[in-house]
């Protein structure tokens, strides 16, 4: 059987898992939310090992940026599902009367998701949830770049899941490429924009929606007002955590000239305080992803830019947290997401003009603000276009189930987390009930009265 034939049989297995109506009770969508909290726990220690194996991810980062997230989503999801599923009463105008109105969330059917590799296991199981909350069958593609988490990922849902209600297809390209010439119901994809690109192309031939979260530059802004040690442990932290290989880690820095040696020595400080010293040998930081992604960063290190950091290990894929100074937008390092662990630095004279600059280049998928003017602050949220972000901290936004994740532009099309996860993966269908014990005449063509109460209605 050749690929193609092997996934077609894949997706027709679970195309009719769904049209048999197995996924539509509450019941069942709830308790495959339990299974998966379940299994996060029984694989626990498996699931430290293969991260740890894959991108030599702390423990810390494990627990906050991968098990945590996954958690928090599954219990906002098992809390609210009920709630979510229910039909959405809406009004009916004069025109309607005796009619009823209302929105049911109906399952679209076979989803597809594909998950990068910078945190795989979180980035693989959080669009599901919201796939199984809403109803569908899933088909996960985990990335070959994180191959120990994907075998895992494989075993895990192999042993749980009945394999035409969700699945796991390991593989690169040529793997990839086919299961993209199948007919899914929604494709979910994380990733850069070049392949992002590819899988838009190959939707469009079945007029299959997407979901697309990549990336972009994304500024972290430092005003002359800002609180400059909370600034610098907070930039610190959400830049360097999974060795920047983060798609909100905030790709440049743009500091007030005025505080800028201040806070770049407050940053120094914070490097060493929250990831400690001698970080090129990898005991508590974690590893590029291979050897590729790793000669594209070194070649950024130009020494005559290098205020902090600059030290790599070829051997370990390590490159310690590294700060460049003195770049403008025409150096190499800004003509690309950097998607690794260094920062460099620009400076602006007024935020007006920092602004603008950020507004001429792509939107991008976060961005973050430091400074306490409170009409500063709406400023810069309102004037920039950004998929999302933060006031006076980086990342921790997308931690929070209340808030929808999503890019604008070239940083992505779509969002999820929480309800906007279920809302991505539901098909709002519109019903109207009429009653059947009136009928009013106006409606239909025909006689002069007709015609003036509707010209009424109108006026």
């Amino acid at each position: 059987m050749t690929l193609q034939e092997n996934y077609q049989q894949i997706v027709d297995d679970h195309r009719k898992y769904v049209e048999q109506g197995n996924t539509v009770d509450y019941t069942f969508r709830k308790h495959q939310l339990e299974k998966i909290k379940k299994i996060l726990k029984d694989y626990e220690t498996e699931i430290y090992d293969v991260l740890k194996k894959d991108l030599n991810k702390p423990d810390h980062e494990i627990i906050t940026t991968e098990i945590g997230i996954i958690h928090t989503e599954l219990e906002f999801a098992i809390k609210n599902l009920r709630y979510w599923m229910q039909p959405e009463k809406v009004a009916s105008p004069l025109t309607h009367k005796g009619s009823k109105s209302y929105i049911m969330k109906e399952p679209l059917g076979v989803v597809l998701v594909i998950s990068p590799w910078n945190y795989p296991l979180q980035l693989s199981l959080v669009p599901v949830i919201g796939a199984i909350a809403a109803g569908n069958s899933v088909v996960l593609k985990p990335s070959e770049h994180a191959p120990h988490t994907s075998d895992l990922l494989a075993r895990m849902i192999e042993e749980n899941f009945d394999p035409s209600y969700f699945s796991v297809i390991q593989g690169a390209v040529e793997e990839t490429t086919e299961l993209l010439k199948q007919r899914f119901d929604h494709i979910f994809f994380t990733g850069g924009s070049a392949v992002g690109k590819i899988v838009m192309r190959a939707a469009s031939e079945h007029l299959t929606p997407v979901t697309l979260e990549l990336g972009g530059k994304s500024p972290a802004i430092v005003d002359e007002d800002a609180n400059i040690q909370i600034a610098a442990k907070r930039i610190v932290w959400g830049k360097y955590t999974n060795a920047g290989q983060t798609c909100v880690a905030p790709d440049y820095l743009l500091v007030q000239e005025s505080v800028k040696f201040k806070l770049l020595k407050a940053m120094k400080k914070q490097i060493k305080s929250i990831f400690g010293k001698n970080l090129s040998q990898g005991a508590n930081f974690s590893k590029i992803i291979n050897e590729n992604h790793f000669k594209r960063l070194v070649a950024f290190l130009n020494e005559d830019h290098i205020v902090h950091g600059g030290e790599y290990n070829q051997e370990e894929l390590i490159i310690e947290p590294t700060i460049l100074d003195k770049i403008d937008w025409d150096d190499p390092i800004m003509q690309e997401e950097i998607f690794g662990p260094i920062l460099p630095v620009l400076q602006f004279e007024n935020i007006e003009d920092a602004l603008s600059l950020i507004k001429s280049k792509e939107k991008p998928l976060a961005l973050y603000y430091f400074g306490e003017n409170p009409r500063m602050q709406s400023q810069v949220m309102e004037y920039v276009s950004f998929g999302g972000g933060a006031i006076n901290d980086t990342f921790f936004h997308l931690a929070n189930p209340h808030l929808p994740f999503g890019g604008v532009g070239q940083s992505g099309l779509g969002n999820y987390h929480g309800k906007a996860s279920f809302d991505t993966f539901s098909h709002q269908k519109s019903v109207l009930k009429q009653t059947t014990k009136f009928d009013f005449p106006f409606r239909y063509t025909g006689g002069t009265v007709s015609s003036n109460i509707l010209k009424k209605f109108l006026s």
